[in-house]
């Protein structure tokens, strides 16, 4: 079992705090204004891009992509990919543990993690002991289902080919299944509103295109501090072909007033 490392820090480290919070995300002034509802329409989701700051500050941002993967309804399993924040452990891990959370336990698809534990994709326990990138994105998950099913994947090398040759992995591995893959990124950190909106602007008009080339480009280029964009290029990859809407973008400063703010984005990639 992979225990939680964040909770009570990034989000309520209780389950009535905690789903208590995850409604105020639905609900805020940035968040998409509603409770989701579970859709039973054909599917058209395969992927999606969440932040993961505390839920304070980028909660109501992450919550326009679950309200849509609610709204699309559920899949059999998800993949989420997430930045290794820490340095622990192998540069690119899957886990096989289970992860708990003040919501209950979150089980690991282990003929899929099986499937995409192959080429430069290791499996290692440690990377993911205490990196909390893709442990926030459960607790939204959890709240639309009980029974979430799911790959880990943390990411040390971001690097363009290691990110495309994971992404052809998960690629080849979903296949014909019903999984829906998630980057967890935050983008620029601690520049002005200004600096961050422009800058953000360039990275999301590359994720708009499908295009993790251009992405890692524009990221070198602009010197933009946006920490997942392996994660992100890996998911453009693995949903080639698909449609990318930006949903929201905002940043700790338009939750309170700050000189430095961190960048926030969520968006749906769909068939």
């Amino acid at each position: 079992m992979r225990h939680p490392s964040v909770a009570g820090m990034f989000y309520a480290g209780d389950e009535r705090s905690l789903r208590n919070q995850i409604e105020s995300c639905f609900l805020g002034p940035l968040g998409p204004g509603k409770l989701p509802k579970i859709g039973s329409a054909k599917r058209r989701v395969l992927g999606g891009v969440a932040p993961h700051a505390g839920y304070v500050f980028s909660g109501m941002i992450a919550a326009h992509l679950y309200y849509r993967i609610a709204e699309d309804g559920l899949p059999k399993t998800f993949v989420i990919l997430g930045p290794n924040h820490t340095g622990r452990g192998s540069g690119l891990a899957i886990t096989t543990q289970d992860f708990e959370t003040p919501l209950g336990v979150v089980k690991i698809d282990h003929e899929l993690a099986k499937a995409i534990r192959k080429d430069l994709v290791d499996e290692d326990d440690e990377a993911h002991r205490r990196e909390h990138s893709i442990e926030v994105q459960l607790p939204f998950l959890q709240y639309l289902s009980s029974d979430i099913r799911f790959v880990p994947i943390c990411m040390g090398f971001q690097d363009y080919e290691s990110a495309v040759s994971v992404g052809k992995t998960i690629r080849d591995a979903v296949k014909g299944k019903d999984v829906v893959v998630i980057a967890s990124t935050d983008m620029s950190h601690y520049v002005s509103k200004e600096t961050a909106k422009r800058k953000d602007g360039l990275a999301l008009e590359a994720i708009r295109a499908m295009d993790p080339k251009r992405l890692f480009d524009v990221v070198r280029d602009e010197d933009i501090s946006m920490c997942g964009y392996g994660p992100v290029m890996a998911t453009l990859t693995a949903c080639a072909g698909g449609k990318a809407t930006v949903l929201k973008y905002a940043t700790s400063g338009d939750v309170q007033p700050m000189r430095d703010v961190v960048g926030y984005a969520s968006a749906v990639i769909e068939k």
